[in-house]
């Protein structure tokens, strides 16, 4: 799954427009790597991205595209 779709599927940010944006601007990491919207996510690597406020390291657990409001909280976990 594209990062940029995941961030939206996840909610961990609110659009996919948005998570585009935050990709290109270089504030979002798979391990130390700066990726683009297009790097595809696998099970197991760690998402930095980066708010003005901080910043939010996670896990990736699941991939699902289709992923309602309930569930998303299960694919990734917060370190």
């Amino acid at each position: 799954m594209r990062i940029d779709k995941f961030l939206k599927v996840s909610r961990i940010l609110k659009r996919r427009g948005v998570a585009n944006d935050a990709c290109d601007s270089g504030k979002v990491f798979v391990g130390d790597k700066q990726v683009k919207p297009a790097y595809r996510l696998k099970v197991g690597d760690v998402v930095r991205v980066k708010f003005s406020s901080g910043e939010l390291r996670f896990i990736v657990k699941e991939l699902n595209e289709k992923a309602g409001k309930e569930e998303a909280s299960h694919l990734y976990e917060i370190i």
